[in-house]
C-alpha cells in the first residue's frame, strides 16, 4: 500500500538548492522502493526569504513546517548579508525554527567511512573505525539566552549575550543521549566548562543525576577544552559526547575533520514539533552554482528522516550502504580528493542512486 508524506523543504541559500536538489532526487527513489510518495511544498528562508520578503522566515513558512510530516534544509548565509542588523540575518530563520518547532535535540553522527579514512587530516590509525554520536542540546544556552545586546558606552561599545540553563532542559536531553547510548557502544561522555561557568555547573550536577538512572551505561564528565584537544588526540575514545548547544556546535565542527570532509556530516534535529534534516556545512557561497558541492551530508541526512520520521530503518540503512560502495568505489566530490577526476554535484547524486537501484530494501 502506499502512502503519502508531506516535506516542507527548505533550500535556503548558496548551496543549499544545490545539495537539497540531490537528496530530494535519492528520497524519491527511496520512497519508490519503500511504497511512499513525496509531497513537496518548497519554501523561502535564510538570505533567499530576505531578499524576496525583507524577512529572514516567514509565518506561514514555519506553519508550513508544523503541518509536514518532515522538514528537509539545505543551508542559509552568506557574505551578502553580514552586516545586516541582527533581526534581518539569515540565520534568524534556523534559530526560529529550532525554537517554534521545539526541536531541542540535535543529533550529529560522526563516522568515518573506511574509504575516506586516509582523506583526514589525522593520522591513518587515529581516525579509521571512528563512531561517534554528537547529541547537541539545540534551544537553550548561549544562542537563545536574554538579554542580548549592544550598547554605546562613553568612547566604546559593550556587547552582552547571556548563556542560560533549566535543569529541566538538561535532563531531557541527557535522557536522549543516555538512551542513544544503550543501543551503541554504551558510553556517554557529557561535555562542559564546570570548572568557570554557573550553567555547566547546573549542566553536570543534572547529568549526573541522569546517569544514576542509567547504571549499564559508562558515563564520564569531561571540560570542553579537553575534550576538543581529545578528538585530534583519541577520538575512538568517544561514543556519545552529550553537551551544550554552542559547545555541540564547535565540536561537531571539529570532529567533521576526523571524516575528511564538513560535506560528510548529516544531522537530525528532534522535539516536540515536526523534525528538521540538515548537512552540518554551510551555504559555501564561493562554490554556489558550480555544481561541484559534496552531497553526501545532505543525502545522509535523508538516511536520517528514513530512520526517525517515517520509521523505516531498512532504508536508511540502504542510503547509507550505498554511500560507503560510492566511496568504496573511488567517487569523490572536490572536497575529498586533489586529484583531476573529481565528480560533479549530479554525478556523485547520479552514482549513489545507481547504487540504490542495485539493493534490494
Amino acid at each position: 500500500m502506499t502512502s503519502t508524506k508531506k516535506i516542507a523543504v527548505l533550500p535556503g541559500d548558496g548551496v543549499g538548492t544545490e545539495v537539497t536538489d540531490a537528496a530530494l532526487r535519492v528520497m524519491q527513489v527511496v520512497g519508490e522502493q519503500n511504497g511512499i510518495q513525496f509531497e513537496l511544498e518548497k519554501h523561502l528562508i535564510g538570505g533567499a526569504s530576505l531578499d524576496e520578503y525583507g524577512i529572514p522566515i516567514r509565518d506561514d513558512v514555519i506553519e508550513g513546517c508544523k503541518a509536514a510530516d518532515a522538514v528537509l534544509l539545505g543551508a542559509v548565509g552568506g557574505p551578502k548579508w553580514d552586516n545586516n542588523p541582527d533581526d534581518k540575518r539569515p540565520e534568524v530563520a534556523l534559530l526560529t525554527l529550532r525554537k517554534r518547532l521545539e526541536l531541542f535535540t540535535n543529533l550529529r553522527p560522526i563516522k568515518v567511512y573506511d574509504a575516506l579514512a586516509e582523506s583526514s587530516s589525522l593520522k591513518l590509525e587515529n581516525v579509521q573505525g571512528v563512531d561517534i554520536l554528537v547529541v547537541r542540546e539545540l534551544t537553550g544556552g548561549i544562542y537563545f539566552g536574554r538579554p542580548r545586546f549592544t550598547e554605546e558606552l562613553h568612547n566604546d561599545r559593550r556587547s552582552v549575550d547571556t548563556m542560560e540553563y533549566k535543569a529541566s532542559e538538561v535532563s531531557r536531553i541527557a535522557r536522549v543521549a543516555f538512551d542513544a547510548a544503550k543501543s551503541r557502544s554504551q558510553k556517554v561522555t557529557s561535555v562542559d566548562k564546570a570548572n568557570i561557568l554557573a550553567t555547566s555547573q547546573l549542566w553536570r550536577n543534572t547529568v549526573e543525576t541522569v546517569a544514576g538512572e542509567y547504571q549499564d551505561v559508562e558515563f564520564e564528565n569531561m571540560l570542553v577544552d579537553n575534550c576538543a584537544m581529545q578528538l585530534v588526540r583519541n577520538p575512538k575514545q568517544f561514543d556519545v559526547i552529550l553537551t551544550t548547544n554552542m559547545f555541540g556546535d564547535i565540536l561537531s565542527d571539529e570532529a567533521s575533520m576526523l571524516t575528511g570532509s564538513i560535506g560528510m556530516l548529516p544531522s537530525a534535529s528532534l522535539g516536540k514539533g515536526t523534525a528538521m534534516y540538515e548537512p552540518v556545512h554551510g551555504s559555501a557561497p564561493d562554490i554556489a552554482g558550480k555544481n561541484i558541492a559534496n552531497p553526501l551530508a545532505t543525502i545522509a541526512s535523508v538516511a536520517m528522516m528514513f530512520r526517525f520520521s517515517f520509521d523505516l530503518d531498512n532504508a536508511a540503512e540502504a542510503i547509507e550502504r550505498s554511500i560507503g560502495k560510492v566511496l568504496n568505489a573511488g567517487v569523490r566530490t572536490a572536497d575529498l580528493t586533489d586529484s583531476d577526476d573529481a565528480v560533479s554535484t549530479d554525478k556523485m547524486t547520479e552514482t549513489i542512486i545507481g547504487e540504490l537501484e542495485t539493493i534490494t530494501v
